[in-house]
């Protein structure tokens, strides 16, 4: 039988970016469960899984989300994590009325900005030993 946990989705992030280190955090901290793994894109496992799905890990643009064949990239993969976190963060998907054709701009915008705007570790984010197990 397959590992439940093999289809739980990964978020590939920016581990030297300080808002994403924080929206992982985030994560880790909310969800209760443990649904969510994540990868950071300076890691073996997160570059791989980027190239895989047509991310630089050396300049990457997009968030992106992988769960199973799935992958979600910008404001989706976004909204599907508050989605997923569950109440009240759920509630976050009244963003998705807003066509993806708004938002993805503003996300992009956003994300080519993001070490201008919120900064950039010298050195990658590394989770409390309490989250490592859901570090890949």
């Amino acid at each position: 039988m397959a590992d439940p946990a093999a289809s739980d989705p990964i978020i590939l992030f920016d581990a030297e970016c300080i808002l994403c280190s924080a929206n992982a955090q985030f994560v880790l901290r909310h969800d209760v469960p443990g649904r969510f793994r994540l990868a950071s894109i300076q890691g073996d496992t997160g570059a791989a899984l980027c190239r895989a799905h047509g991310v630089d890990p050396a300049d990457p643009v997009s968030m992106l989300i992988v769960e199973g064949d799935r992958v979600r990239r910008d404001s989706d993969a976004v909204l599907s994590i508050y989605e997923g976190l569950g109440w009240p963060w759920r509630s976050m998907a009244l963003f998705r009325l807003v066509p993806a054709m708004l938002r993805d701009p503003v996300y992009r915008w956003i994300a080519r900005n993001r070490y201008r705007i919120f900064g950039r570790r010298q050195t990658c984010w590394v989770a409390p030993p309490e989250y490592r197990a859901r570090i890949l």
